[in-house]
């Protein structure tokens, strides 16, 4: 069974360059070590409408979605009323995140920090193993806070837990070769064949003028997706190049072809 993985990551500080996000190496990581890839991500600044609106198009789709930030109790933390808006659905208090609220701050709850147990009715509570303020997931969109310490293992306990059935023992692999003085125009339609022949694959195409490493002007070609595929595709690909005249070097030195 496959399902794309999307992130939305949310805060004005990462747009302004305040900050710089890391939660979307990490999420890559974290699904990587699972067999997943990420599919898709968006930046959002902290504006309503706009989270509001991406919410609409995650909840629409169908996608494995995480959503970073904007779920505390300060003026600029929208996401939560963005999703109830999202989901047409009221912003209730859960009670599991009420008993974990009160259990750490006591009457210091009330009246603000109590807020951050309000999620669209009908959410589920996704653990904090920092400061036991729960995230929530809504469906297959799970909302998580800002703060990494929290979030990252707030998201491998989402997989771990929910979605072992999308893990993958034989994750996609990815090969590479570069021909020698070769053009991009000129191979056009050697791409088109292997991309109808190779359905499955993913051609990745990378023009370069000329490096240290590799003075003359090249091209390197890439195929993922199943190794055993990935393989075939590529013994192909380098016999179809060097028929055409070109020289062509593994991206690996030591397996140079």
């Amino acid at each position: 069974m496959s399902m794309s993985v999307g992130a939305l990551i949310i805060g004005d500080e990462l747009l302004s360059g305040k900050r710089q996000d890391k939660h979307l190496q990490a999420l890559i990581r974290i699904l990587a070590a699972r067999g997943m890839k990420l599919a898709w991500a968006e930046y959002l600044g902290d504006d309503p409408a706009r989270i509001e609106a991406a919410l609409r198009r995650a909840f629409a789709g169908g996608d494995l979605v995480f959503s970073f930030g904007g779920i505390g109790a300060t003026p600029d933390d929208h996401t939560r009323a963005s999703a109830a808006l999202a989901l047409g659905a009221p912003l209730e208090l859960h009670p599991e995140a009420k008993a974990l609220i009160e259990g750490r701050f006591g009457a210091d709850a009330y009246p603000h920090r109590i807020l951050m147990g309000h999620f669209p009715q009908g959410a589920a509570i996704i653990p904090n193993p920092v400061n036991q303020i729960a995230g929530f997931s809504c469906g297959s969109v799970h909302f998580l806070p800002g703060f990494p310490s929290m979030a990252w293992p707030m998201a491998e306990w989402v997989l771990d837990t929910h979605c072992r059935h999308l893990f993958n023992d034989q994750p996609d692999v990815e090969q590479s070769c570069i021909a020698i003085k070769a053009r991009e125009g000129d191979l056009i339609g050697l791409m088109q064949d292997f991309t109808v022949r190779y359905p499955a694959l993913r051609l990745s195409c990378l023009p370069n003028f000329g490096s240290e490493e590799i003075p003359e002007m090249h091209i390197e070609f890439g195929f993922a997706g199943q190794p055993a595929l990935v393989e075939i595709a590529i013994d192909e690909w380098v016999k179809a190049l060097q028929a055409l005249g070109y020289e062509v070097r593994a991206k690996n030195p030591q397996a140079e072809r």
